[in-house]
């Protein structure tokens, strides 16, 4: 890489207050230039992966609901507890593995062409002394090359050592990459050991007590699901590893490969080989690990599994930013779940709706989660390689997209809960109650959106700490918010209290690209490398 590119670029003029970053081009937010395509190719890919498995849940739950009502329910139990455990570790795993590899490897391609220029400027010099001695022995090698040209072609026969150094040559040593596939095996591992040992206490704290008819289902489902862990996190961090290299394609095939294998396991193992809830656990493990095969062995065509030294792992890195990212699940779960526990303190009804409008709010926002991982993965380059205006441009267009995506979304959603919620419900009550919590479930997409893309653009900035406290922030204003509200407003108090929460999320985000703070101190104008 140039000179050029290595250094800081002077912002524009018209650029110099940061937030006006915001609006940079915003003409041309849906431009096909090479940016714009770059994004395209990273989020589509990324948000069809992202969506396929929700689909198939949809299926196998449809699947297991032939049981009946005492299965389906012990299951879902069971989901929930699996999907809890799994959420506190997968998130920070597969955010930071993402930054850390496409870091990484930018630093790793710049160090490899500076090299190669060298060794060209070395040759480029030395040509010109090896001339002469050249062409004295070209007539012996002429007449060597005559001599030994039987025995060569015998040997290209057997092998071709020129295509194993090119086939060792596209393979990297990512130590990030190595020591997230490491810390995936060993919490997989360990939430194996936790759920087998601990469902039925587990299942106890969820309700399902000894003696309901629902423990036995649940449990055996919990213990086989779980048996599936290891697979699930070595998946997700190799997803990581390959979103990291831009790549989303890969994950995409292998995540839908993964879910045709269980939709078609499902039946068999459910209804012709007799084994219920059983057999779909099994044929979700298997499908799990059919993902996680097939990730590997792409993976392995383009890096080291292992790194030169157990020294070049990363451990402290990871688990340093790690404990970030636990903290800032842990404050967004808590607002949701206490959500939740306030809608169903109002009774049946209200829950119901609540929990439906909630799926619907939470589920629109997969495509805005496909232009958070564009962004993290763009900006984590651009970053390494101290490409700010690139860095600018690209979190202002996904930021741009996400916007215009969540204003999309909110037509549809809202046209489509307003004259669809029959689907969910046939009983007029939850029904009404759904037509009342329609407006802040479409309204807040726009907000959704810039909120879930925002998080793609500070993990791509490595800015895992603001995140961290800015949640926890966030969530204690909104618990309170929600303590408040549900208690003076019942179930429009609980959407007042998401909007809340939604909005000073975002709020969050524009605040540290907007006021030019931390990794983007560039914006004002200073010279300085972001923070790390």
């Amino acid at each position: 890489m140039s000179e050029d590119a290595n250094t800081v670029p002077a912002p524009a003029k018209k650029w110099e207050i940061p937030i006006f970053v915001f609006f940079r081009e915003a003409r041309h937010v849906f431009k096909r230039d090479e940016l714009g395509m770059e994004i395209l190719r990273i989020a589509f890919p990324a948000a069809l992966a992202l969506a396929a498995d929700p689909i198939a849940s949809l299926i196998d739950t449809a699947f297991i609901g032939h049981l009946g009502p005492v299965e389906i329910a012990a299951v879902g139990v069971s989901i929930a507890i699996f999907n809890q455990a799994s959420k506190v570790t997968i998130f920070p795993l597969v955010s930071i593995t993402t930054s850390f590899v496409a870091e990484e490897n930018t630093v790793k391609r710049i160090n490899d062409e500076h090299q190669k220029n060298e060794e060209l400027e070395k040759g480029m010099s030395s040509k010109s002394i090896s001339t002469s001695e050249n062409r004295k022995d070209e007539a012996d090698q002429e007449n060597e090359s005559k001599t030994n040209k039987c025995k060569s072609l015998e040997a290209s026969g057997s092998s071709n050592p020129k295509n194993e150094e090119t086939k060792n040559e596209r393979r990297r040593n990512i130590p990030s990459a190595s020591t997230a596939l490491a810390l995936g095996v060993v919490l997989g591992l360990l939430q194996t050991i936790f759920l087998v040992f601990l469902a039925k206490p587990f299942l106890s704290v969820m309700g399902v007590k000894s003696g309901s008819p629902m423990l036995e289902p649940a449990q055996k489902y919990l213990t086989i699901r779980s048996l599936g862990a290891p697979a699930v996190l070595l998946s997700l961090s190799m997803q990581g590893v390959f979103r990291g290299f831009k790549d989303t394609k890969t994950p995409l095939y292998a995540t839908v490969a993964g879910d045709l294998m269980n939709i078609i396991l499902d039946p068999i193992f459910i209804f012709v080989c007799r084994l219920g809830v059983s057999g779909a656990a099994i044929a979700h493990v298997l499908s799990q690990y059919l993902i996680t095969l097939i990730l590997l062995i792409q993976l392995m065509k383009q890096v080291y599994l292992l790194p030169p030294s157990l020294k070049d792992l990363q451990f402290s890195k990871f688990l340093k930013n790690g404990f970030y990212l636990l903290a800032r699940v842990i404050a967004a779960t808590i607002c949701v779940t206490l959500a939740a526990s306030m809608a169903a303190r109002l009774g049946p009804n209200p829950m119901a709706a609540f929990q439906i409008c909630l799926q619907v709010w939470m589920t629109s926002s997969l495509l805005a989660d496909g232009l958070a991982v564009a962004g993290q993965a763009i900006l984590a380059c651009a970053f390494a390689e101290k490409d700010y205006q690139k860095a600018t441009a690209a979190a202002a267009r996904v930021l741009q997209m996400g916007f215009v995506l969540g204003l999309g979304l909110a037509v549809f959603v809202g046209v489509g809960l307003q004259f669809g919620s029959g689907i969910f419900s046939k009983d007029k009550n939850v029904i009404h109650m759904i037509a009342i919590g329609v407006p802040f479930v479409a309204a807040t997409q726009p907000i959704n959106s810039l909120a879930f893309v925002f998080d793609g653009v500070n993990f791509g900035a490595s800015d895992f700490a603001y995140s961290a406290y800015s949640m926890v922030l966030v969530s204690i204003v909104s618990i309170g918010s929600l303590f408040m509200l549900s208690k003076s407003n019942g179930f429009v108090g609980i959407w007042l209290a998401l909007t809340i929460y939604m909005g000073l999320r975002t709020f969050a985000g524009f605040w540290r690209m907007g006021t030019g703070t931390g990794p983007w101190q560039f914006l004002k104008g200073r010279v300085s490398s972001p923070n790390k």
